[in-house]
């Protein structure tokens, strides 16, 4: 029996195997008008493509909770009724091939108003350089020399927020998402709150631990407590600015020790899952990377705090994805480039370790 294409439950909902899809953006919404941050025919495609090849859980890219949040303007948002429209036709179609939808919901705070990135790089927009905006963040730090300094959050604008958080669950909600997840890593808003390398405030949400951590908590309660009961809520981390662990680097910055601690409240606060990645809030860090060199970041969290985890960073064969998980170093996988480049690595990788997975009837001459 394969272990990485068992059932997973979490609350009451039933994930059919251990191998999903991570979020990454498409970059291919609207910019301005009335389909800004509409998912289209293009994201109908992606995200209905790795359900019907067997993914487990599909997770969408980072899903603005407001315009100002998105990272270019070219990302998806979940603000208004077009956009929850738009959405429900694909959960309908995620659902029709025994996956569960899941949403990713974001606010890029400093690395915000990017071109696209294949688009000179994804260079920084100026504010009123095209479509471009002003951001803002916990502190008035740029994030490189090329990135406009953000604007500094006021106590009110926080405030308000963990509103915005909040309205986007209950759109995801309606949309027909299963699976909510806060976005708290990469570098982008909240992850530059809970760090001390970005976050340099003085009052309630800056300087201690408890201060630094207070957003998130927050958002994780106002989304907890508009998303019901019986679905779970994830949580996705950077486990590491990667400061800490380059000795030649004496910058303060959030650590795998932080992680752990976090992981036991966001436990207590309804979290169910930790979706474990590292980095992206530090430009110029040192990062020795190899095959599934975050995954023991989220085998810590799991073993020190029993919080269902799951595990990415170049996991891109079927029997190294099934010895993370027969292991016990996580929960689950999730999947990025491997299934942009082979949407049905599921389908693969179950006949690859003898499992059944998911195939849709009208692809039976090919089983």
């Amino acid at each position: 029996m394969s272990a990485l294409f068992e059932p997973f439950s979490l609350r009451s909902l039933t994930i059919p195997n251990r191998l999903w899809m991570a979020p990454m953006c498409q970059y291919s919404a609207a910019p301005e008008g009335p389909a800004q941050g509409v998912p289209g025919d293009w994201h109908f495609q992606h995200l209905a493509a790795r359900a019907a090849g067997g993914t487990g859980l599909i997770l969408t890219e980072a899903t603005a909770v407001s315009p100002e949040g998105r990272i270019s303007p070219y990302d998806l948002g979940l603000w208004n009724d077009a956009q929850t429209e738009a959405f429900r036709r694909i959960t309908d179609a995620i659902k029709a091939q025994n996956s569960v939808p899941g949403i990713q919901i974001a606010h890029a705070g400093r690395k915000a108003s990017t071109e696209r990135t294949w688009v000179d790089r994804g260079r920084p927009l100026a504010p009123g350089e095209g479509h471009g905006w002003q951001p803002v963040a916990p502190s008035p730090l740029a994030f490189d020399a090329a990135h406009t300094t953000p604007d500094e959050l006021t106590a009110d604008q926080i405030a308000g927020l963990v509103e915005k958080f909040a309205d986007t669950a209950r759109r995801a909600l309606a949309a027909g998402f299963q699976v909510v997840e806060i976005h708290g890593a990469h570098g982008y808003l909240v992850n530059q709150f809970l760090s001390p390398y970005t976050n340099h405030r003085t009052d309630a949400y800056g300087g201690s631990y408890e201060n630094r951590t207070r957003l998130a908590l927050e958002i994780v309660d106002a989304v907890r407590e508009v998303w019901p009961a019986e679905l779970p809520v994830f949580f996705r981390i950077s486990a590491t600015d990667w400061l800490s662990e380059d000795d030649r680097d004496d910058r303060e910055g959030w650590t795998a020790d932080d992680t752990v601690r976090f992981a036991r409240e966001l436990k207590e606060h309804g979290v169910d899952l930790l979706d474990t990645s590292t980095g992206g809030n530090a430009p110029d860090v040192r990062i020795t990377s190899a095959p599934g060199y975050q995954v023991p970041f989220a085998e810590r969290v799991k073993k020190e705090t029993g919080l269902a985890v799951g595990a990415v960073g170049l996991i891109t064969e079927a029997r190294q994805a099934e010895k993370i998980i027969a292991d016990g170093q996580a929960d689950a996988v999730l999947l990025g480039r491997e299934l942009l480049r082979s949407p049905s690595f599921a389908q693969h990788a179950a006949r690859e370790l003898g499992a059944a997975v998911h195939i849709p009837q009208q692809y039976h001459r090919a089983v």
